[in-house]
Protein backbone atom coordinates (compact mmCIF):
# COMPACT_ATOMS: atom_id res chain seq x y z
CA UNK A 1 0.00 0.00 0.00
CA UNK A 2 1.28 3.78 -1.06
CA UNK A 3 2.29 5.37 2.13
CA UNK A 4 3.40 8.41 0.43
CA UNK A 5 -0.19 10.31 1.65
CA UNK A 6 0.38 14.29 1.33
CA UNK A 7 -2.17 16.63 3.07
CA UNK A 8 -1.18 19.65 4.18
CA UNK A 9 -2.44 20.72 7.61
CA UNK A 10 -4.98 23.70 6.61
CA UNK A 11 -5.24 26.52 9.29
CA UNK A 12 -3.22 24.21 11.78
CA UNK A 13 -2.30 27.62 14.03
CA UNK A 14 -5.63 28.37 14.28
CA UNK A 15 -6.88 25.18 15.00
CA UNK A 16 -4.24 24.42 17.78
CA UNK A 17 -5.05 28.15 19.36
CA UNK A 18 -9.18 27.66 18.99
CA UNK A 19 -9.15 24.07 20.33
CA UNK A 20 -7.78 25.40 23.46
CA UNK A 21 -5.83 22.22 24.15
CA UNK A 22 -5.45 21.14 27.98
CA UNK A 23 -2.27 19.37 29.23
CA UNK A 24 -4.01 16.01 29.95
CA UNK A 25 -6.97 15.81 27.41
CA UNK A 26 -8.51 13.66 25.44
CA UNK A 27 -9.17 14.60 21.29
CA UNK A 28 -10.58 12.97 18.57
CA UNK A 29 -9.23 13.84 15.15
CA UNK A 30 -12.36 12.65 13.03
CA UNK A 31 -10.69 12.82 9.55
CA UNK A 32 -7.32 11.92 10.28
CA UNK A 33 -5.90 12.15 7.18
CA UNK A 34 -1.95 12.35 7.03
CA UNK A 35 -2.15 13.51 10.70
CA UNK A 36 -0.88 17.04 10.48
CA UNK A 37 -3.47 18.25 12.59
CA UNK A 38 -2.84 15.01 14.86
CA UNK A 39 0.28 15.15 15.44
CA UNK A 40 0.27 19.18 16.23
CA UNK A 41 -2.26 18.28 18.88
CA UNK A 42 -0.32 15.84 20.93
CA UNK A 43 2.64 17.68 20.70
CA UNK A 44 0.04 20.28 22.52
CA UNK A 45 -0.98 17.65 25.24
CA UNK A 46 0.24 14.76 27.19
CA UNK A 47 -3.20 13.69 26.17
CA UNK A 48 -4.56 10.86 23.73
CA UNK A 49 -5.57 11.32 20.79
CA UNK A 50 -8.32 9.45 18.83
CA UNK A 51 -8.11 9.43 14.80
CA UNK A 52 -10.66 8.23 12.77
CA UNK A 53 -10.64 8.22 8.68
CA UNK A 54 -12.47 6.10 6.27
CA UNK A 55 -9.20 5.89 4.11
CA UNK A 56 -7.12 2.97 4.18
CA UNK A 57 -4.05 5.06 3.33
CA UNK A 58 -4.49 7.78 5.30
CA UNK A 59 -4.76 5.15 8.36
CA UNK A 60 -1.37 3.83 7.39
CA UNK A 61 0.61 7.16 7.34
CA UNK A 62 -1.16 8.73 10.21
CA UNK A 63 0.24 5.45 12.06
CA UNK A 64 3.91 6.28 10.81
CA UNK A 65 3.13 9.71 11.69
CA UNK A 66 2.11 9.39 14.92
CA UNK A 67 4.46 6.74 16.63
CA UNK A 68 6.51 8.15 18.44
CA UNK A 69 3.58 8.99 20.73
CA UNK A 70 3.15 5.10 21.16
CA UNK A 71 -0.08 4.40 23.32
CA UNK A 72 -0.77 8.01 23.37
CA UNK A 73 -3.04 7.65 20.33
CA UNK A 74 -5.42 4.85 18.46
CA UNK A 75 -6.52 4.89 14.79
CA UNK A 76 -9.86 3.43 13.66
CA UNK A 77 -10.94 3.01 10.22
CA UNK A 78 -15.14 4.57 10.17
CA UNK A 79 -16.62 7.20 8.65
CA UNK A 80 -16.01 10.28 10.82
CA UNK A 81 -20.24 10.24 11.28
CA UNK A 82 -19.54 7.04 13.47
CA UNK A 83 -17.39 8.74 15.88
CA UNK A 84 -19.76 8.10 18.69
CA UNK A 85 -20.05 4.10 18.28
CA UNK A 86 -16.34 4.63 17.61
CA UNK A 87 -16.07 5.93 21.64
CA UNK A 88 -18.02 4.27 22.90
CA UNK A 89 -16.38 0.64 21.86
CA UNK A 90 -12.96 2.49 22.87
CA UNK A 91 -14.99 2.97 26.50
CA UNK A 92 -14.73 6.38 26.27
CA UNK A 93 -17.68 8.70 27.24
CA UNK A 94 -16.19 12.07 27.11
CA UNK A 95 -13.89 14.14 25.19
CA UNK A 96 -12.32 17.73 25.31
CA UNK A 97 -12.03 18.65 21.77
CA UNK A 98 -12.87 17.10 18.24
CA UNK A 99 -11.71 18.31 14.89
CA UNK A 100 -13.30 17.43 11.37
CA UNK A 101 -11.69 18.28 8.20
CA UNK A 102 -13.77 18.37 5.48
CA UNK A 103 -11.09 19.08 2.77
CA UNK A 104 -9.59 16.47 -0.10
CA UNK A 105 -6.13 15.39 0.69
CA UNK A 106 -3.39 16.48 -1.52
CA UNK A 107 -2.54 12.38 -1.45
CA UNK A 108 -6.51 11.76 -3.11
CA UNK A 109 -6.27 14.58 -5.50
CA UNK A 110 -3.16 14.17 -6.88
CA UNK A 111 -2.53 10.00 -6.80
CA UNK A 112 -4.39 9.44 -10.23
CA UNK A 113 -5.63 5.76 -9.38
CA UNK A 114 -7.81 7.22 -7.37
CA UNK A 115 -10.01 9.33 -10.03
CA UNK A 116 -10.52 12.36 -7.34
CA UNK A 117 -8.86 14.71 -10.31
CA UNK A 118 -9.14 15.45 -13.79
CA UNK A 119 -5.73 16.42 -14.64
CA UNK A 120 -4.46 13.11 -14.48
CA UNK A 121 -6.02 10.35 -16.91
CA UNK A 122 -7.06 8.06 -14.07
CA UNK A 123 -10.67 5.63 -13.63
CA UNK A 124 -13.44 7.45 -12.33
CA UNK A 125 -13.43 6.44 -8.87
CA UNK A 126 -14.02 9.00 -6.29
CA UNK A 127 -14.47 7.04 -3.32
CA UNK A 128 -12.82 7.82 -0.02
CA UNK A 129 -13.28 4.79 1.18
CA UNK A 130 -12.41 2.22 -1.10
CA UNK A 131 -14.39 -0.70 -0.19
CA UNK A 132 -17.45 1.34 -0.67
CA UNK A 133 -19.52 -0.24 -3.60
CA UNK A 134 -20.75 2.83 -5.39
CA UNK A 135 -18.20 4.85 -7.84
CA UNK A 136 -17.83 7.78 -9.78
CA UNK A 137 -18.11 5.39 -12.48
CA UNK A 138 -21.70 3.86 -11.66
CA UNK A 139 -23.22 7.62 -11.26
CA UNK A 140 -21.79 8.57 -14.61
CA UNK A 141 -22.97 5.69 -16.96
CA UNK A 142 -25.73 4.67 -14.81
CA UNK A 143 -27.93 7.09 -12.86
CA UNK A 144 -30.86 8.62 -15.11
CA UNK A 145 -30.30 11.98 -16.86
CA UNK A 146 -32.37 13.84 -14.53
CA UNK A 147 -30.56 12.07 -11.75
CA UNK A 148 -27.26 13.42 -12.78
CA UNK A 149 -28.81 17.08 -13.22
CA UNK A 150 -29.89 17.23 -10.05
CA UNK A 151 -26.46 16.37 -8.36
CA UNK A 152 -24.82 18.31 -10.42
CA UNK A 153 -27.19 21.31 -9.69
CA UNK A 154 -27.21 20.23 -6.10
CA UNK A 155 -23.92 19.61 -4.92
CA UNK A 156 -21.79 21.06 -7.43
CA UNK A 157 -24.34 24.43 -7.49
CA UNK A 158 -23.64 23.99 -11.11
CA UNK A 159 -25.54 26.60 -13.25
CA UNK A 160 -25.02 24.43 -16.62
CA UNK A 161 -26.22 21.45 -14.88
CA UNK A 162 -28.71 20.50 -17.34
CA UNK A 163 -26.29 20.90 -20.50
CA UNK A 164 -23.58 18.54 -18.35
CA UNK A 165 -26.27 15.93 -18.15
CA UNK A 166 -27.17 16.11 -21.35
CA UNK A 167 -24.05 16.15 -22.62
CA UNK A 168 -22.96 13.09 -20.95
CA UNK A 169 -26.11 11.18 -21.48
CA UNK A 170 -25.46 11.67 -24.85
CA UNK A 171 -21.86 9.80 -25.02
CA UNK A 172 -22.08 7.58 -22.59
CA UNK A 173 -24.79 6.12 -25.12
CA UNK A 174 -22.10 5.62 -28.09
CA UNK A 175 -19.64 4.47 -25.01
CA UNK A 176 -19.20 4.27 -21.25
CA UNK A 177 -17.22 7.40 -20.13
CA UNK A 178 -14.04 5.35 -18.53
CA UNK A 179 -11.80 7.99 -17.80
CA UNK A 180 -11.79 11.52 -15.53
CA UNK A 181 -10.08 13.12 -18.80
CA UNK A 182 -13.17 11.49 -20.91
CA UNK A 183 -15.46 12.93 -18.42
CA UNK A 184 -13.94 16.68 -18.52
CA UNK A 185 -13.81 16.81 -21.71
CA UNK A 186 -17.47 16.04 -22.21
CA UNK A 187 -18.45 18.70 -19.78
CA UNK A 188 -16.30 21.19 -20.95
CA UNK A 189 -18.11 20.49 -24.58
CA UNK A 190 -21.40 21.23 -22.58
CA UNK A 191 -20.31 24.68 -21.74
CA UNK A 192 -21.18 27.90 -23.72
CA UNK A 193 -17.32 28.94 -25.54
CA UNK A 194 -17.16 32.09 -23.07
CA UNK A 195 -17.30 29.25 -19.98
CA UNK A 196 -14.23 27.49 -21.07
CA UNK A 197 -11.64 29.40 -20.15
CA UNK A 198 -12.47 30.67 -16.64
CA UNK A 199 -9.86 30.43 -14.08
CA UNK A 200 -11.52 27.55 -12.68
CA UNK A 201 -11.54 24.78 -14.77
CA UNK A 202 -15.40 24.18 -16.57
CA UNK A 203 -15.49 20.55 -14.67
CA UNK A 204 -14.58 21.93 -11.41
CA UNK A 205 -17.87 21.79 -9.67
CA UNK A 206 -19.22 19.02 -11.36
CA UNK A 207 -16.66 16.67 -10.16
CA UNK A 208 -17.25 18.27 -6.82
CA UNK A 209 -20.68 17.11 -6.92
CA UNK A 210 -20.23 13.95 -8.08
CA UNK A 211 -17.74 13.35 -5.54
CA UNK A 212 -19.59 14.34 -3.08
CA UNK A 213 -22.20 11.95 -4.34
CA UNK A 214 -20.26 9.16 -4.24
CA UNK A 215 -19.00 9.83 -0.78
CA UNK A 216 -22.02 10.97 0.81
CA UNK A 217 -20.48 13.76 2.04
CA UNK A 218 -23.26 16.11 3.42
CA UNK A 219 -25.51 13.48 5.07
CA UNK A 220 -22.79 12.44 7.86
CA UNK A 221 -22.23 16.45 8.51
CA UNK A 222 -25.27 17.24 11.02
CA UNK A 223 -25.13 13.75 12.86
CA UNK A 224 -21.58 13.72 13.28
CA UNK A 225 -21.82 17.53 15.17
CA UNK A 226 -24.87 16.15 16.92
CA UNK A 227 -22.75 12.79 18.16
CA UNK A 228 -19.60 14.99 18.98
CA UNK A 229 -21.94 17.17 21.40
CA UNK A 230 -23.09 14.31 23.55
CA UNK A 231 -19.63 13.39 24.06
CA UNK A 232 -17.62 16.90 24.99
CA UNK A 233 -17.37 17.81 28.39
CA UNK A 234 -19.14 21.14 29.06
CA UNK A 235 -16.00 23.77 27.67
CA UNK A 236 -14.90 21.20 25.13
CA UNK A 237 -15.09 22.61 21.68
CA UNK A 238 -15.09 21.79 18.03
CA UNK A 239 -13.46 22.90 15.53
CA UNK A 240 -14.94 22.30 11.51
CA UNK A 241 -12.54 22.87 8.50
CA UNK A 242 -15.04 22.69 5.15
CA UNK A 243 -14.23 23.67 1.66
CA UNK A 244 -17.30 24.50 0.09
CA UNK A 245 -20.52 26.72 0.87
CA UNK A 246 -22.72 23.37 0.73
CA UNK A 247 -20.46 22.16 3.94
CA UNK A 248 -20.20 25.27 5.50
CA UNK A 249 -23.99 26.59 5.83
CA UNK A 250 -24.97 23.09 6.76
CA UNK A 251 -22.32 22.88 10.14
CA UNK A 252 -23.58 27.44 10.58
CA UNK A 253 -26.98 26.32 10.38
CA UNK A 254 -26.24 23.48 13.28
CA UNK A 255 -24.12 25.04 14.95
CA UNK A 256 -26.57 27.67 15.21
CA UNK A 257 -29.32 25.72 16.02
CA UNK A 258 -27.51 24.03 19.01
CA UNK A 259 -26.85 27.47 20.27
CA UNK A 260 -30.31 28.37 20.59
CA UNK A 261 -32.49 27.61 23.54
CA UNK A 262 -36.25 28.03 23.55
CA UNK A 263 -37.75 27.43 19.84
CA UNK A 264 -41.33 28.22 20.81
CA UNK A 265 -43.21 30.47 18.92
CA UNK A 266 -42.71 34.54 19.41
CA UNK A 267 -46.03 34.98 20.40
CA UNK A 268 -46.11 32.52 23.02
CA UNK A 269 -46.39 33.86 26.65
CA UNK A 270 -44.13 31.04 28.32
CA UNK A 271 -41.52 28.52 27.12
CA UNK A 272 -43.23 24.64 26.86
CA UNK A 273 -40.29 23.12 25.10
CA UNK A 274 -37.69 23.53 27.90
CA UNK A 275 -34.77 23.46 25.25
CA UNK A 276 -31.56 24.64 26.58
CA UNK A 277 -28.76 25.76 24.37
CA UNK A 278 -26.07 22.97 23.98
CA UNK A 279 -23.21 24.85 22.32
CA UNK A 280 -22.12 28.16 22.28
CA UNK A 281 -20.64 29.41 18.59
CA UNK A 282 -16.91 31.07 19.22
CA UNK A 283 -16.57 32.15 15.46
CA UNK A 284 -19.26 34.25 14.97
CA UNK A 285 -17.76 34.66 11.50
CA UNK A 286 -15.74 31.92 9.84
CA UNK A 287 -12.47 32.15 9.77
CA UNK A 288 -10.33 31.50 7.01
CA UNK A 289 -6.80 31.35 5.80
CA UNK A 290 -4.37 34.03 6.07
CA UNK A 291 -2.35 35.25 2.99
CA UNK A 292 0.98 33.80 3.67
CA UNK A 293 -0.73 30.16 3.88
CA UNK A 294 -2.89 30.68 1.21
CA UNK A 295 0.32 32.06 -0.85
CA UNK A 296 2.38 28.82 0.38
CA UNK A 297 -0.58 26.10 -0.26
CA UNK A 298 -3.17 27.53 -2.40
CA UNK A 299 -5.44 24.18 -1.71
CA UNK A 300 -6.12 26.40 1.90
CA UNK A 301 -7.99 29.60 0.19
CA UNK A 302 -11.45 28.38 -0.15
CA UNK A 303 -11.09 26.80 3.76
CA UNK A 304 -13.56 28.03 6.22
CA UNK A 305 -13.16 27.28 10.54
CA UNK A 306 -16.11 27.33 12.91
CA UNK A 307 -15.88 26.52 16.04
CA UNK A 308 -17.96 26.14 19.17
CA UNK A 309 -18.00 25.28 22.55
CA UNK A 310 -19.86 22.52 24.91
CA UNK A 311 -21.92 24.72 27.53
Amino acid sequence: MDTDFRHEPVMLQEVIDWLCIKTNGIYVDGTVGGAGHAYAILRATNGFLVGIDCDDDALTAAEARLAEFGSRTVLVKANFAELGSVLEKLQIKKVDGILLDMGVSSHQLDRAERGFSFNQPAPLDMRMDRSLKLSAYDIVNSFAQKDLEKIIRAFGEEKMASRIARAISQKRQLSPLETTVELAAVIASAMPAKLRWQKIHPATKTFQAIRIAVNKELDSIKPVIDSAVSVLNRGGRIGIISFHSLEDRIVKNEFRNLEGACICPKDVPICTCRREAMLKVLTKKALVPAAAEIAANPRSRSAKLRVAQRV
